[in-house]
């Protein structure tokens, strides 16, 4: 090989239609999982994403994690994470009487990155975008008690600076999201990003207004409205929470506000609109949960609608189990219906009559949020507020399953018409009731603790039970479990109950039509550290491309395959530390390093992966040096040799007869016993050696 072959040679523009060079394929180069104290208390990737040319050539794109913020951090004098009363004031924490201080959650959650038209730009030259990030709760106050459901939750938005060359992103100011129109934010878990752009949240875990009616120390709502109006005496509705509320972010940076009441109250995971803009998946966090789909009557509205509930038809046990779907109408309302009911204060008593065995007229359910059996019968006229306000209930009375156990996120693929959902658990109400307790066994598949990720075709000419026809070409006819995770049988030495190699409690999903990949993030107490995962649907291959610390979560994931022509994997960590199941002395030594490294527990980070390539960036930066490549994943791919030399940090690439030899920080190589000049100096990232692409590229031939 001579020093030409260092030189990309060819033009742009230059070649024939014959010769056009595209690409072949794609595919995650996973990472392992982490093995150091060091590594088991970080937030990283070292993962790649490997682009095969129909040229034969190869090229390595590194991903690397970038925070934006932790939640402790002030974004422009704005702590992230800080909770505010209905006035736009911080809630103080009065635990420890000599020390107030604000309440920062420690739990970001869904993102929403976008961009909108007209916004003003940033100061520091690059694209504005704005970001909508949830933070779910608050894990302990300030005297190390937990705190979860007491405090209302928020949502930020942040002002982003969009590098116009590199792609990265900097947060440059940050402002609370006023909910004071809509009673406040309720447990706000996953979202979406709406196709018309604006952001769709949630309210999860929404509290039992039947427990609530006979004792109000039953739910956190007396304890959320005293903190949120600052009142002691303020009247609480647990009706007002429950619903996925709908943001739009203006050209000015205002926010307006929207609570669909018309969707449906339950635990809302969150809510994933369909191509068709207006049919809508959710998932339904807890036990004892439903699967439900709205149609909206209009395409981008998402203010009127029909809400339907899934009766299980179970055909299969194996891999999670499977099933036809029979969808069964609650009613049709629109959001001023409904809330005109939680305006007058319609109480649970209100809509349905109850029994305390089995009675003509009543029926048995079991649902969440009780997760006990109960009779019940709906009162006269006061079906359609129990089919919006009570959806759970009133769905399980019609007959629709109520037997789905940790339901969490959902993601379309367009292309194949598939809607994805993640059960975390697949467990309990999801075995088969082998004691004949429950009023119904519609699901009875084999137990995987580690969960399942199930996978529904959609397709239109559906009818409801009743025979009326569906108005969608997105209802889901059947589901199957897709990818499921492993349990073991007893913990290896990280104290894993479940396999490290296979994915465990799945929960955030989020679909890349470009790279034809399900991401998958983890919540799961069967994994030392979750993992954000990318499985192909193409190839079925499953890479670990994120690494949390240990005890945190993976979540706010969402996948963005091209914002002024850049790409990202948006994913955040929540509580890191929490609930270890690290063995001693590893836990401890693990925890010391956490504590470093996350404001002692106190802090979540928001951030994403980087260095995602665009399908155009794949063919442009093929023979250019706009990127660098992994060096020893492009080399052994292409059958060279590597070596490396800890002693003078350099690394040894032999082809056939040639080497070359790069030293890590140097702007130059060594090429078969010359010197030559790189643009730019290799570099040690994430033990990683990264080298300028159309080079190695060259090289390779």
């Amino acid at each position: 090989m001579g020093l030409a072959l260092l030189v990309p040679c060819a033009l742009p523009g230059f070649a024939s239609a014959a010769e056009e060079v595209k690409v072949k394929s794609t595919e995650f180069v996973g990472m392992t999982a982490p093995a150091s104290v060091q590594d088991m208390a970080r937030l990283y990737s070292t993962a790649s994403l490997k682009v095969t040319y129909t040229d034969g050539s190869v090229r390595s794109f590194p991903l690397t994690y970038k925070t934006l913020f932790k939640t402790t951090d002030s974004v422009n004098g704005t702590p992230a994470g800080l909770a505010i009363d209905a006035a736009g004031k911080p809630i103080m924490d009065n635990s420890v009487p000599s020390n107030p201080v604000p309440f920062v959650s420690d739990d970001p959650d869904s993102n929403s990155l976008m961009k909108i038209e007209g916004a003003a730009a940033t100061g520091k030259g690059g694209n504005p975008l704005s970001l909508i990030t949830h933070y779910e709760y608050i894990t302990t106050n300030n005297a190390g008690k937990s705190a979860y459901g007491m405090v209302p939750a928020s949502m930020s938005l942040t002002t982003i600076d969009q590098n116009k060359t590199s792609g990265e992103l900097t947060a440059v100011d940050l402002k609370k999201i006023d909910f004071s129109s809509v009673d406040g934010l309720w447990i706000p878990c996953n979202g979406s990003l709406t196709p018309w752009n604006t952001h769709l949240g949630s309210e999860e875990y929404e509290p039992d207004a039947r427990a609530y009616e006979a004792d109000h120390n039953e739910t956190y709502t007396d304890s959320f409205a005293k903190s949120y109006y600052q009142e002691e005496a303020k009247a609480a509705n647990p009706y007002a929470y429950g619903w996925l509320p709908e943001v739009t972010v203006k050209a000015d940076n205002s926010t307006d506000v929207v609570k669909h009441y018309s969707m449906g109250r339950f635990s809302h995971e969150l809510g994933r609109v369909a191509p068709d803009l207006k049919t809508v998946f959710f998932g339904d966090d807890g036990g004892n949960t439903m699967l439900f789909m709205y149609v909206a009557d209009q395409a981008q509205n998402l203010s009127a609608g029909t809400l339907y509930a899934a009766k299980w038809l179970q055909t299969g046990d194996e891999n999670g189990g499977s099933a036809n779907l029979q969808w069964i109408s609650l009613g049709h309302a629109s959001d001023s219906e409904i809330k005109s009911y939680v305006d007058k204060g319609v109480a649970f008593s209100d809509m349905f009559e109850t029994a305390e065995q089995d009675t003509p007229g009543f029926t048995k359910i079991k649902t969440y949020p009780s997760g006990k059996v109960e009779w019940l019968k709906v009162k006269p006229g006061m079906e359609q507020a129990a089919a919006f306000l009570e959806a759970r209930r009133y769905a399980a009375t019609l007959g629709a399953t109520s037997e789905f156990n940790k339901m969490e996120g959902v993601a379309f693929n367009n292309k194949d018409k598939r809607v994805y959902v993640a059960m975390s658990y697949v467990e309990k109400s999801m075995e088969k009731d082998t004691k004949g307790a429950d009023p119904t066994d519609d699901i009875a598949v084999k137990k995987i603790r580690a969960g399942v990720v199930y996978e529904m075709p959609m397709t239109g000419g559906q009818k409801d039970s009743s025979g009326a026809a569906i108005n969608s070409e997105y209802v889901a006819a059947s589901m199957k479990g897709l990818v499921a995770g492993v349990d073991l049988a007893k913990a290896d030495s990280k104290g894993n109950t479940a396999d490290d190699e296979h994915i465990a409690n799945p929960d955030n999903l989020a679909f890349s039509e470009e790279l034809r990949t399900l991401y998958i993030g983890e919540d799961s107490g069967m994994h030392a550290n979750n993992y954000v995962w990318a499985y192909s649907v193409d190839t079925k291959k499953l890479s670990r491309i994120l690494v949390t610390p240990a005890g945190a979560e993976a979540t706010g994931l969402q996948v963005v395959d091209s914002l002024n022509g850049f790409s990202y994997i948006m994913s955040n960590i929540q509580h890191p530390g929490d609930e270890m199941i690290l063995p001693e002395p590893l836990k401890t030594d693990v925890e010391q390093q956490i504590n470093k490294n996350f404001e002692n527990k106190r802090a979540g980070a928001v951030g994403y992966l980087h260095g995602v390539p665009t399908s155009k960036q794949m063919i442009e930066w093929k023979d250019t040096d706009k990127s660098l490549s992994v060096l020893r994943d492009t080399a052994e791919a292409k059958g060279a040799k590597v070596a490396w030399n800890e002693a003078n940090r350099t690394v040894t690439i032999t082809k056939g007869g040639s080497s070359l030899t790069v030293k890590v920080g140097e702007a130059a190589a060594t090429l078969n016993g010359q010197q030559v000049q790189l643009p730019y100096a290799a570099k040690l990232e994430n033990e990683r050696t990264l080298f300028p692409s159309g080079i190695l590229n060259s090289f390779l031939k």
